[in-house]
């Protein structure tokens, strides 16, 4: 019986290492690419080992058990496990100078054992292991249950993603104290090699979302700046600064050098600037033009209208001739889609800050002039 039993083990745990063998080349799932923290099915776990007796049973000093666990990892480092074995030993014929009538004395075992594991799940593991056992003796003297414990250490290794071996050696101790009468238990040693052959589908790999699509840098404008994230070449520019198409401080320079005026003009009421140009009027309407786009393409630019006459006539006059001339410039700019709001003025100097001589018709002709004096 006891040879039976250990060969319907032995083909149990080969045929559950074959089938989830199996299992694993046939399953349309592909390999994991990251080590597993831990595999939580069901797993059956037969067992095959032999014990060591205590020499207080006198029996044989050692025989084969065989059984079968049934139990799950509940953590990385933890798993539990409901069990079955059994063992038969002969008992002896002898004992303390009398003649005794032998016979088997054999033990079916049921518990719950915790095993506690160290290490990476893919490594070999050592383990601690604890377990509960009621145990149910059957010899010529008696027939009974008796509780039992035991503790032990062992080493675990996964084989394959469905399968473990484990080798464990322990101490088992029977509080049987019904077989003989001087005894109250008995303390067995054993050693046991188990394949653990789980069963059912791994379990999905965790779904990790792929990370959200970096923001469009063509969208953004970070410092405000109005140049957008992906061609600032200066992010975090102070507020207000002024920058150019990269995005890059830049100091704007807006130059009326070529807009003159002619002597006298404009008159009082004159609305037509180009009239009060000096000839060709046209060349000047262009730089005023080239002022209105560079105005549109900075709009963070504000400047202050200022206009100037040469040393020709009174104070009083030039003063009032001066405002003529910035008024008439800021209305163009304000009719040619300037916001108010960005101008400032209009102003006027006069004679004063010449920037030629007085002395000469070409240099007074150069005094005769407006500008646009940019706000920083």
């Amino acid at each position: 019986m006891k040879r039976k039993g250990l060969y319907m083990l032995i083909a149990l745990a080969l045929g559950g290492a074959g089938a989830v063998h199996a299992q694993d080349n046939t399953s349309s799932a592909p390999a994991p690419t990251t080590t597993p923290s831990y595999d939580g099915r069901w797993y059956i776990a037969p067992t095959v080992g032999g014990y060591y007796n205590d020499t207080d049973r006198n029996t044989n000093s050692r025989q084969f058990y065989y059984g079968l666990g049934v139990g799950r990892f509940f953590s990385p480092n933890f798993s539990l496990d409901f069990f079955f074995d059994r063992t038969k030993r002969d008992r002896d014929t002898y004992v303390n100078g009398l003649t005794t009538s032998g016979g088997k004395w054999a033990n079916n075992n049921w518990g719950v054992a915790a095993r506690y594991y160290f290490g990476e799940w893919t490594a070999w593991r050592p383990y601690l292991l604890g377990g509960v056992i009621g145990s149910y003796h059957q010899n010529s003297n008696d027939n009974g249950w008796d509780p039992a414990v035991e503790a032990g250490l062992g080493v675990s290794k996964t084989v394959t993603d469905s399968s473990d071996i484990r080798i464990e050696a322990g101490y088992r101790y029977d509080w049987d104290d019904k077989t003989q009468s001087n005894k109250s238990g008995y303390g067995d040693w054993f050693l046991g090699f188990s394949i653990v052959s789980r069963f059912g589908e791994p379990a999905a790999a965790p779904v990790v979302a792929p990370p959200p699509p970096p923001p469009d840098c063509s969208k953004l404008d970070s410092d405000g700046d109005g140049v957008n994230d992906c061609d600032d070449k200066c992010p975090n520019t102070p507020a207000g600064t002024i920058v150019g198409p990269d995005g890059c401080p830049q100091k704007v320079v807006i130059d009326l050098r070529g807009v003159n005026f002619k002597f006298d003009r404009p008159k009082k009421g004159e609305k037509d600037i180009s009239k009060s140009l000096a000839e060709p009027s046209k060349d000047s309407i262009a730089v005023l033009d080239q002022a209105v786009d560079t105005l549109q393409r900075y709009p963070q630019v504000k400047v202050m209208v200022a206009g100037y006459t040469d040393s020709v006539g009174t104070d009083q006059y030039n003063q009032g001739l001066s405002e003529r001339r910035a008024k008439i410039v800021y209305d163009y700019l304000l009719a040619h889609g300037v916001d108010a709001s960005r101008l400032e003025g209009p102003v006027g100097h006069g004679k004063n800050d010449p920037i030629d001589t007085n002395d000469t018709d070409a240099g007074r002709a150069r005094n005769r002039r407006t500008e646009l004096q940019v706000q920083q």
